[in-house]
């Protein structure tokens, strides 16, 4: 074996020990209704055992239910993770209404659709290049009912004592 072939061997060896930044989603919420559709936020937490910034290249997205992929997109350059640090992100998630209406035989008795979001955190690594830190998350939509749309949800009374 030539002296190139060891070197690229020992580097091929030394990158595959390196540590790579850790994500993990910890919530996603229903942030609202909007014209063009259901907005999700997701909350990553990240974390980069490097002590310098890492840039975060795009977040891509996709939302999955009943087996279909209903809604994917992708968030370019949403910002860096802060070395040796926790960074906590909020991902945006759109699902346009179309979708939604098409898994109305998911719905159900419950009045809900169980989905998954997968997110890709493709950040740019030296020495390694691109890297997608891979994520899932499964959880529940409740819909909203007619009288959630048209009339608005009842808040119940707070008692704010003797006025």
């Amino acid at each position: 074996m030539d002296i190139v072939e060891q070197a690229k061997n020992f580097l091929a060896e030394k990158v595959a020990n390196f540590p790579t930044p850790e994500a993990v989603i910890n919530d996603v919420d229903l942030k609202g209704f909007g014209l063009d559709g259901i907005i999700f936020l997701a909350k990553v937490s990240v974390s980069n055992p490097y002590p310098v910034p890492i840039p975060i290249g795009e977040i891509a997205y996709t939302v999955k239910s009943a087996g279909n992929d209903i809604a994917s997109g992708s968030i370019p350059d949403p910002g860096s993770l802060k070395g040796n640090d926790k960074t906590n992100l909020e991902v945006t998630v759109k699902v346009p209404h179309s979708a939604v209406v098409s898994l109305v035989r998911d719905v159900g008795f419950d009045w809900d659709i169980d989905y998954v979001l997968e997110l890709g955190l493709i950040i740019d690594l030296p020495v390694i290049g691109n890297f997608t830190i891979p994520m899932s998350y499964k959880g529940e939509m409740k819909l909203p009912t007619f009288s959630d749309l048209f009339m608005g949800k009842s808040e119940p009374a707070q008692d704010g004592g003797d006025n």
